[in-house]
């Protein structure tokens, strides 16, 4: 149970079931599904897992002068300036579990950046517009969480069209028991209505 007296705790909280939301939408899918572009700018969900785990070790290791111990395992600044999609998709050499091991070791990594510095800790995001660059760990907290957040919500529609999988968390879907084609059959003509 999360201390609701606790700023931090209840921002760390949120941070880390939107984490554990987006592992969630992988559960139980090969290699390929996961790799399967879905989207016509090729939106995949192994590429959604990677873009996240990017955005965190930049967020809470850098912006507070701190180092992921295995930078190399992560997208450079070099692959960015050859491909800007480079920390949208897996490369032949990556695997879902191997991606799933490196964004649990980022997610440990940001958590340490997160329990040793008070909210209002400075921060540095060189890569914002000049005036907009200073941030405190607090503001960062909330930054990445509502990245993350869009990118899960990513991931729900992208699991949807792959299998029909839906829900808010593992063990809570938040979906009512409901006739979903006879729904989408009224939401069609309800559109039609309007052609």
């Amino acid at each position: 149970m999360v201390d609701v007296t606790d700023p931090k705790g209840v921002l760390h909280h949120y941070l880390q079931a939107t984490r554990d939301d987006l592992l969630w939408k992988l559960d139980g899918l090969g290699e390929r599904e996961v790799r399967w572009p879905r989207t016509s700018t090729g939106n995949n969900l192994l590429g959604i897992l990677k873009h996240c785990l990017n955005v965190e070790a930049g967020y809470f290791g850098p912006t507070f002068g701190r180092t992921f111990p295995t930078p190399e395992e992560l997208v450079s600044v070099e692959a960015w300036e050859k491909d800007a999609q480079a920390d949208w998709y897996a490369r032949v050499d990556e695997t879902k579990g191997g991606l799933i091991d490196l964004y649990r070791r980022v997610a440990a990594f940001a958590d340490q950046t997160i329990e040793r510095l008070p909210l209002d800790a400075p921060g540095r995001v060189m890569w914002w517009r000049p005036d907009k660059q200073d941030v405190t760990l607090q503001r960062i907290i909330v930054h990445v969480t509502c990245d993350l957040t869009r990118h899960v919500g990513q991931a729900d529609i992208l699991r949807e069209q792959h299998d029909g999988a839906i829900g808010l968390h593992l063990g809570n879907t938040n979906v009512p028991d409901y006739d979903w084609s006879a729904y989408v059959a009224r939401l069609t003509d309800l559109a039609q209505r309007f052609a």
